[in-house]
């Protein structure tokens, strides 16, 4: 799938190219468009090829660019050939932003052994898979990985055991890379986000109350702030809370 979308008429302000997993919807896609606003240039990465090929021509009509991917990124060879796709589009890597994941929201004994495993592959495997295999396009432009952690990686609630699991994993993930890449000159940061207005949760709880979660554009905004640090500065973790989410503290 082709590179989309043409050049502002004028300078772009940041043009690192950001590779976005699970970008066809939600916050992958808000995370897409925020940063495409800034310039930079776009590898959007989902299952979903209708939505991620629809995300891609809304960026084009806006003047930015983007590549669509369509990826399983739970499967080790299809990462490694999106990230050589990424940078044989754009001839580099600057970010990568863990985006995609995925929840099954049964009690503990009516969770089977196969969704417990394509959970932990989506919101653990993929991000630790994707990351490596960035890693040397991230060391040559001191580049930078944003994991999206959520309130679920600092505390619990019932019947949601597999992301729980995860998402401390993620976190815990994202501290050691912070602590290993740091002296690399790759920055990583976790962004610990609360409850948004996406199909992640309303189309899973119909009952809950919009007004109680925060616009995905909010959270993509805070991923651009910690991206917009000088380059002796980074910001290891951020939280992004609605007003009135009960989940957090």
């Amino acid at each position: 799938m082709g590179d989309t979308g043409r050049e502002n008429a004028g300078a772009r302000r940041d043009e690192r190219v950001v590779v976005v997993t699970g970008a066809a919807r939600g916050l992958g896609a808000a995370i897409s468009r925020t940063l495409s606003a800034d310039g930079m240039r776009i590898v959007a990465i989902d299952r979903d090829a209708a939505g991620v090929e629809s995300l891609v021509a809304e960026i084009g009509g806006a003047s930015g660019r983007a590549l669509a991917l369509v990826a399983d990124i739970t499967d080790e060879a299809a990462v490694e050939r999106a990230i050589e796709s990424a940078s044989g589009a754009f001839g580099r890597i600057d970010v990568l932003v863990n985006n995609a994941a995925i929840d099954i929201t049964v009690p503990i004994d009516e969770l089977a052994v196969g969704d417990w495993n394509r959970v932990l592959a989506t919101n653990l495997g993929a991000p630790f898979m994707m990351t490596r295999a960035a890693l040397p396009e991230l060391r040559r432009n001191s580049g930078y990985v944003v994991n999206i952690a959520s309130t679920a990686s600092c505390r619990a609630w019932p019947n949601a055991s597999a992301y729980h699991a995860t998402k401390w994993g993620l976190l815990g993930l994202s501290r050691a890379l912070h602590a290993e890449l740091r002296p690399q000159g790759v920055k990583v940061t976790a962004i610990i986000a609360g409850g948004m207005r996406t199909p992640f949760l309303l189309d899973r709880f119909p009952d809950i109350d919009p007004g109680l979660l925060q616009d995905p554009a909010n959270v993509a905004a805070t991923v651009r702030f910690a991206l917009s640090q000088p380059a002796e500065t980074v910001i290891p973790e951020l939280m992004v809370l609605p007003m009135r989410e009960t989940s957090w503290p």
